[in-house]
């Protein structure tokens, strides 16, 4: 399985208050040992709301954990053309930006967002309810790779969503307990069929602020709403291609 979405949070590096929050640490270590059953071989390390705009936190990461594992950034508003490239090279392969958490500039966004693109290849990840997917239309028609987090947080939102996964946007089948959403298979479903490319499972560890975090039996959602003739590719191939991180030989 490769893991599409989880978060290391290890205390040597600082984090920020957001919203009156402070997270638990979560290492690697904890990471590990929380899937060591699950043949987790490669993930994406997403940079949280809570985690500062230096770098030193997800680098490290990746160096530890080693090939097959990439990175996704949250870039501060100055970064130069130089840190995106090498942030490249430690393996980061997409930029974040939070929309539920953080005020943002949407005409920053939009450059910071396709700068990352013309430079390092990298796609463009939102945490947003997709139920304002729509009001983001001139940003999302600018910009070449698009992937939604947590199934779009919402339930009321799913049209939006089919309509940009119909456009070739990627979906994060992530955050089951953190979404508002009525029937997740259906949801599942429903993406699948407008595209068998755009899911990617994760398991969004240590799942900050969910009302449930992940459980083992998410993935029997998935391969239920899903199907055996296309489960590894929710589970594994589909990501490994959004983020070019073929699997580690051996």
């Amino acid at each position: 399985m490769f893991d599409a979405h989880l978060h290391i949070i290890d205390p040597r590096y600082p984090i920020v208050e957001n919203h009156g929050y402070l997270p638990d640490p979560f290492t690697i270590e904890d990471y590990r040992r929380r899937t060591a059953h699950l043949d987790v071989t490669g993930g994406a390390v997403v940079t949280a709301s809570y985690q500062n705009l230096g770098q030193e936190h997800l680098t490290a990461a990746l160096a530890e954990l080693g090939p097959g594992w990439v990175g996704v950034a949250q870039l501060h508003p100055e970064a130069s053309d130089d840190d995106i490239l090498a942030l490249d090279r430690a393996g980061v392969r997409g930029v974040r930006f939070n929309l539920r958490r953080t005020n943002t500039d949407l005409q920053a966004l939009t450059r910071q967002a396709l700068r990352a693109w013309d430079l390092a290849g990298w796609h463009a990840e939102f945490y947003i309810d997709a139920t304002l997917l729509l009001s983001l239309e001139p940003v999302f028609a600018k910009l070449p790779a698009v992937s939604i987090d947590h199934l779009g947080m919402s339930t009321r939102g799913l049209p939006y969503l089919l309509d940009l996964v119909a456009r070739g946007a990627r979906v994060k089948a992530t955050g089951f307990g953190r979404a508002s959403i009525d029937d997740v298979g259906e949801v599942l479903r429903r993406i699948h069929e407008v595209d068998p490319h755009a899911l990617m499972f994760g398991t969004d560890l240590p799942g900050s602020r969910a009302r449930r975090v992940f459980e083992d039996s998410d993935v029997d959602i998935v391969r239920e709403s899903i199907g055996a003739d296309d489960i590894d590719a929710v589970l594994e191939d589909n990501a490994r291609g959004w983020y070019r991180c073929p699997k580690a030989a051996g």
